[in-house]
């Protein structure tokens, strides 16, 4: 049995069994999709770094907000696209795992952002006349930094817990590789499997508890001055609107993957496995582009502009 169970090499990507009778449609529609997602958060990010004037903490926490997008969406699209348009739905170990780790990291580093998005704004707010000092370029460098190489070791340490397992399954109920999942088809669990995942997913969740408060504090602190209650409609709604996507997309996703029902149709499976790879990179860039004023002006040039070379503003 042993030996049997040690030359599995390839996974089945179970959640593709049922037949698409509109294949190349949904195909195209998905190549659409992430053009879209290339489109919208390339013009986001190029803008960012061209223009000084958006070299602040708010602006540059977006821009890697948007180049996370990029990244989370890289490793799931053209797997997906490529099954779409294949009669077998397979996938290597190694690559299963690098699926997962792109997939989680990616996840992970959007919750790290937005929650730097959410104290940036709790001290631009609640603590104006320090936000200079503590938001200057070398703490905002050291953020970003931390927000990246977090999700990326915690990850790290989490899939190497796993990726030295027995399987004793190939079948994974999903349309793309998740750890959750990969790790139920092991043999056995280390004590390390099941602490590792539960100290990740305790981190996150305070990560998550920091933005609830942040956004409790900044609510009450605006009631009391009618200018924060401008800057919190201008700056903090669409951060509130993008963490509520995020949050609710994922959860949806995750209590699924938990607690979901076999005896829903597989398209409404995909539909909730994809949501938060789908839903948030196109609608985050284009609320920010749409409500913060300075952005908008910026990219609208950056549309507009017909020169050889296209120079923005000072």
């Amino acid at each position: 049995m042993m030996d049997n169970v040690s030359v599995i090499s390839m996974f089945t990507l179970s959640g593709f069994s049922g037949t698409f009778s509109h294949r190349v449609t949904l195909f195209l529609l998905t190549l659409l999709c992430y053009c879209v997602i290339w489109l919208v958060n390339l013009t986001i990010v190029v803008t960012i770094i061209m223009d000084k004037n958006l070299h602040e903490p708010m602006y540059i926490f977006l821009c890697n907000l948007c180049i996370n997008g990029l990244y989370g969406t890289a490793g799931f699209y053209p797997k997906f696209l490529h099954d779409l348009l294949s009669t077998t739905y397979l996938i290597s170990v190694p690559g299963c795992f690098l699926q997962g780790f792109v997939v989680h990291s990616s996840a992970r580093a959007d919750l790290s952002l937005l929650a730097l998005m959410a104290y940036d704004r709790y001290v631009a707010i609640c603590r104006p006349l320090v936000y200079h000092s503590m938001m200057n370029t070398k703490r905002v460098g050291v953020y970003v930094f931390f927000a990246w190489i977090t999700p990326f070791y915690l990850n790290f340490v989490g899939t190497g817990t796993a990726i030295t397992s027995r399987f004793c399954g190939s079948h994974i109920p999903k349309i793309y590789c998740i750890n959750l999942l990969i790790s139920k088809l092991a043999c056995s669990a280390s004590i390390a499997q099941v602490v590792v995942p539960a100290f990740n997913y305790t981190f996150y969740f305070g990560h998550a508890v920091f933005i609830v408060w942040s956004y409790v504090y900044l609510v009450k602190s605006c009631k009391m001055s009618e200018e924060n209650r401008n800057k919190f409609m201008q700056t903090c709604l669409p951060h509130l609107f993008t963490l509520m996507i995020f949050i609710g997309s994922v959860l949806f996703d995750l209590l699924y993957v938990r607690f979901g029902s076999k005896e829903l149709s597989e398209n409404m499976q995909n539909f909730m496995a994809i949501e938060f790879l789908v839903i948030p990179p196109v609608i985050n860039p284009l609320i920010y582009g749409l409500r913060l004023t300075q952005l908008r002006k910026r990219v609208s040039y950056v549309i507009c502009c017909r020169g050889s070379v296209c120079r923005l503003k000072a």
